[in-house]
């Protein structure tokens, strides 16, 4: 019995350390995009769009911003199809289980490698499937990783919201073929090696994983992978473990829980969509537009940029370390002793109102380091940048796991994204107007989208009234009691 319990232990620390392994590495790399760029111009992508102009003095110098707002759009649409097809991700992963929903993602991921690996200068164009099809199989690493945290009962925040910050860390998986490019190791040699480690995916998938879901709470003695199934009763010191799995993870008290429906027509789901999209839109165009900002920043010197890529590809990395403060601050009520009335969902759905608050002005600190064109304090904008990024995406699939029932997670989760993505693909026309009308100069777009970023503050104060409100109510109930 004893063994019994150290093997689940230790399969559990196998299911966790694995499944952090593959968010980090794999999962997010599509936001690498800046890294990717730096090597995928060097190889001449899309180099047919520069031109050559003449200046007024008469000189001629090569205008390549054709080939900037191409790969603006390349990610533009893989940022989108990323998040929208969040949607339909979170209904298959609702309606047929973890083992479905992941083959269906590594068969994606593994199609997108294999077109980066066998695409060219002359085949450009193969980076716009490519990179969506990378962008939808890692979302889906991530959302059948996000479960994981149901294992460890106390601490499901803080694991949540680790692995979306490993999710945000892997972006740095670009800068390693960065550097491996510039060692002379091709990019064909880089992405047909992530296409293999689909093996590993899978290998997971079977023996590391549920075939349907984590149940939340985890019963006592449950089991999962090959041997999924639960603990039914011990008998003369032995386990005998029920055939069928413990059904998805649905609450409990499944009749008094709210349905999908009032779920997606509630404030909190339509104050967090836009508490999400705003910031969202805001890293996004960040991103998408880093590496001509930094070209204008340095006056176009190569050296000076692939440095300030580098600085920020590395920044990238510490996602992962960043993202559990998130987590912990949503949890550090755990353990303690409830007031009195106040039930444990009320408790988790007050401990997020600092972590929705921080969010917000890490966001607006963030926005208005990259407003201003100074180039040494770009460095404190990448760490600013990665750090409201952990907390953004830890903070919205933490919110939405704590603010409404888990048998809806999947779906709700998709359609926050999905909604999200449609508001994210306003990046495009920002970009183009910089390019055009603002000649280049990014000042009053990054303005326009600083104070957007302030209505990112509703959403926390709607939550903080929506909880001193219940607590003004169990305190006259009290007293009429």
């Amino acid at each position: 019995m004893a063994g019994f319990g150290n093997s689940l232990m230790l399969k559990r620390g196998l299911t966790f350390v694995t499944g952090l392994l593959e968010c980090l590495c794999f999962a997010g790399a599509v936001f690498g995009w800046a890294s990717l760029v730096f090597v995928l111009k060097s190889e001449g992508y899309f180099s047919s769009l520069c031109v050559n102009v003449t200046q007024v003095n008469g000189t001629q110098v090569l205008d390549c911003s054709g080939q900037d707002e191409q790969f603006s759009l390349v990610f533009t649409i893989a940022s989108f199809m990323n998040n929208f097809l969040t949607l339909p991700n979170g209904f298959l992963f609702d309606r047929f289980g973890t083992t479905v929903a992941r083959v269906f993602g590594i068969l994606l991921y593994t199609m997108g490698t294999l077109l980066v690996a066998f695409s060219a200068s002359a085949l450009s164009n193969l980076l716009f499937p490519a990179l969506s099809l990378l962008s939808v199989g890692g979302m889906l690493f991530l959302i059948t990783n996000m479960q994981v945290g149901n294992l460890f009962g106390s601490h499901r925040s803080t694991i949540i919201t680790l692995y979306n910050g490993a999710f945000d860390s892997s972006s740095a998986l670009f800068l390693v073929i960065k550097l491996l490019h510039e060692v002379g190791v091709s990019i064909q040699a880089s992405f047909l090696f992530l296409a293999a480690c689909g093996v590993i995916h899978l290998f997971r998938t079977f023996f590391l994983l549920p075939r349907k879901f984590f149940p939340y709470p985890l019963p006592d003695h449950y089991t999962y992978g090959i041997t999924c199934g639960e603990s039914s009763s011990i008998a003369n010191g032995n386990m005998r473990h029920t055939v069928e799995e413990t059904p998805t993870s649905k609450d409990v008290n499944m009749k008094q829980e709210k349905s999908f429906r009032e779920c997606f027509l509630s404030r909190f789901f339509w104050l967090h969509l836009l508490w999400l999209s705003v910031m969202q839109l805001r890293h996004y165009l960040f991103i998408g537009t880093l590496n001509p900002m930094l070209q204008r920043l340095t006056a176009g010197e190569p050296s000076l940029v692939s440095q300030y890529i580098n600085a920020f590809a590395i920044t990238q990395m510490c996602g992962v370390l960043c993202a559990p403060w998130n987590g912990l601050i949503m949890d550090r009520h755990k353990g303690k002793p409830l007031a009195a009335g106040e039930s444990e969902g009320e408790a988790d759905l007050r401990a997020t109102v600092l972590s929705l608050f921080l969010t917000a002005l890490q966001c607006l600190l963030f926005s208005v380091c990259a407003t201003t064109p100074y180039l040494p304090l770009q460095y404190v904008t990448f760490i600013l940048q990665v750090l409201n990024r952990s907390f953004l995406y830890g903070g919205n699939a933490a919110f939405i796991s704590v603010a409404f029932p888990s048998c809806h997670f999947g779906k709700l989760y998709g359609l926050v994204m999905a909604l999200s993505a449609v508001f994210s693909v306003l990046q495009y026309p920002c970009f183009a107007l910089v390019k055009g009308a603002l000649g280049g100069d990014p000042l009053y777009v990054n303005i326009g989208l600083t104070l957007l970023s302030l209505l990112a503050f509703i959403h926390p104060l709607s939550v903080y009234l929506h909880c001193r409100s219940l607590a003004t109510q169990r305190a006259k109930n009290k007293v009429i009691n």
